[in-house]
């Protein structure tokens, strides 16, 4: 499977479907630190990303990721809603 990584001068985000992570069972473990917008996460690359890509080993699901950084200027991603899992909302 593949994967956006999107990065600008201050931080890096891998764009996931909130689908996957919910199929994954990891979704209410990602943090506020990762962003959303529509049904994609926007997830940090410190803890979030990490806890993906980890699972998805764990999992035996090859992941290839593909660079989109944006060496000078800020990532619109970071204008994006902070992430709240589904279930808060009240969707499940």
């Amino acid at each position: 499977m593949s994967f956006l990584f999107f990065s600008d001068p201050g931080h890096g985000w891998l764009k996931i479907p909130r689908k996957l992570l919910q199929q994954l069972g990891i979704e209410q473990k990602i943090t506020h630190y990762s962003y959303q917008r529509s049904e994609y996460v926007y997830l940090e690359e410190d803890c979030d990303a990490s806890l993906f890509l980890q699972t998805m080993k764990e999992k035996g699901i090859e992941v290839k990721i593909v660079d989109r950084r944006q060496d000078n200027k800020s990532s619109p991603i970071r204008s994006y809603a902070s992430f709240v899992p589904e279930i808060e909302h009240g969707r499940v």
